[in-house]
């Protein structure tokens, strides 16, 4: 089966069925995010090696959600849940309404924004020999066998898929929860459960999003990369100049 997944362009703002979404390569990230002091106390709890993919996903996450409800970047906060996962405030007020999502890999970062439950997640096709070591504990035979078991693109992609799907349910992959979710498509993805998933090629990495409860697209389309003709999911927009995303010459 093909599981080479269409690329999706750094450093932009995409639109898919309600959800906001952008993935940036860390090497063209620069600056650092406002941070509120509740941020600044749980950046200073992390390990120094965790600190600066944490900034990173907190620049594109915060950035984001501005965009996302039209407010400063400095009234924005994004802090964990006593579960680890991230919930929104802008001017001290918590927005239950507003979700938000980050994953990082040693090359690249994604943030997601859904009026629903979201998950994203980044996944290295390099990983697929440790996934494929671990497949038992994550995926149905059936899966596997989907992913194909010597396909790095389509065990890094089901392996994505797992993550922001429990990411959404605001689980782990760890335990039980990743194989009560059902992988019955991968190109392009299908999940059980109602959910609504969508995976691309990012550089070295495979990305996925997976919307829980999604608003839904009235179109029924896909349209990232181009007007959505419902007037639902926008197009393409690039990020605000201050975060400078994907802008750097590259030779």
């Amino acid at each position: 089966m093909d599981t080479v997944f269409r690329p999706i362009a750094p450093g932009r703002i995409h639109r898919w069925t309600g959800a906001g979404l952008v993935v940036a390569r860390r090497a063209d990230l620069r600056g650092v995010p406002h941070l509120s002091a509740a941020e600044q106390g749980v950046v200073r709890a992390l390990p120094a090696w965790r600190q600066a993919e944490w900034l990173a996903g907190r620049l594109l996450a915060k950035r984001l959600v501005g965009v996302a409800v039209g407010a400063p970047v400095e009234e924005v906060e994004v802090l964990p849940r006593e579960d680890g996962s991230p919930r929104v405030l802008v001017g001290g007020r918590a927005l239950p309404s507003v979700h938000v999502s980050v994953s990082h890999t040693a090359g690249h970062v994604a943030a997601a924004v859904a009026p629903g439950p979201v998950g994203v997640d980044l996944c290295e096709t390099a990983s697929a020999a440790v996934v494929r070591r671990v497949a038992h504990r994550v995926f149905s035979a059936a899966e596997v066998a989907l992913a194909g078991p010597d396909r790095a693109d389509g065990l890094a992609g089901a392996w994505a898929l797992k993550e922001a799907a429990v990411k959404a349910d605001r689980s782990t992959v760890f335990g039980a929860a990743p194989r009560r979710i059902r992988i019955l498509g991968l190109r392009p993805p299908v999940l059980g459960g109602g959910r609504r998933a969508m995976v691309w090629r990012a550089g070295d990495a495979v990305l996925a999003l997976v919307l829980a409860r999604p608003a839904g697209c009235p179109a029924g389309r896909h349209c990232v990369g181009a007007p959505c003709p419902a007037g639902s999911c926008l197009s393409v927009e690039p990020l605000p100049e201050e975060v400078a995303v994907g802008q750097r010459q590259r030779n």
